[in-house]
């Protein structure tokens, strides 16, 4: 015996309104994902500009056998939006210190933070290393930069940020951020203390 099943004309009812509401939400998600495209088309977001204005070397104690190093570093960093139409969320963002290319410090957070149309905030952080290993071409670097009279610290950053207009924020983009302090050394200026209070520009890339 067949068994013949017949859908009733309120099942079809409702499989056509799940459909339609399907439909809807599709159109109304590839519309809103259309305006948000639109407005970052039309706004062409620029990115953060940073520049450093002082970096303090505190510590930098090396110890030869095996080459572990003691730093201690305290930096100020100034943070720009250039952006008119844009605020910027601040959701990540490591610092560390680095020098020939050798991380001297483990990487600190800063809070994350709001910044509003053309705001500019100043960043402090302290990079405190702890018998951090080296590579044994510290010293010689370090001898050869006091023979030259400068040493050349880099500060670099990375982190995440999201962009807000109006009521509506995108999702986040990564940011890389590299600073240089260029540092008075040598026989008669005592090491350290070393400082730069020179401003000097940051290159950011993202």
């Amino acid at each position: 015996m067949t068994v013949i099943s017949e859908k009733s004309p309120k099942d079809c009812a409702s499989k056509k309104a799940s459909k339609k509401l399907y439909l809807y939400l599709t159109t109304l998600l590839l519309s809103l994902l259309s305006v948000i495209f639109i407005i970052w088309l039309i706004l062409h977001p620029s990115k953060p500009h940073f520049s450093l204005r002082e970096a303090d070397i505190n510590q930098l104690n090396l110890s030869l056998r095996p080459s572990l190093l003691n730093s201690s570093i305290q930096i100020t960093l100034q943070s720009h939006n250039p952006n008119t139409k844009l605020g910027i969320y601040y959701d990540e963002f490591l610092l560390y210190a680095s020098y020939k290319g050798q991380k001297i410090t483990p990487e600190t957070s800063l809070p994350p933070f709001y910044q509003d149309r053309h705001e500019t905030n100043l960043l402090s952080a302290s990079l405190v290393g702890i018998q951090l290993p080296v590579s044994p071409s510290f010293a010689y670097e370090a001898q050869r930069d006091q023979g030259a009279g400068r040493l050349a610290l880099s500060i670099k950053g990375m982190g995440q940020l999201r962009w807000k207009v109006g009521t509506l924020v995108s999702g986040r983009y990564r940011f890389i951020v590299n600073c240089v302090a260029i540092m008075p050394l040598g026989p008669t200026i005592p090491s350290p203390p070393l400082s730069s209070r020179q401003t000097s520009q940051c290159s950011t890339s993202m």
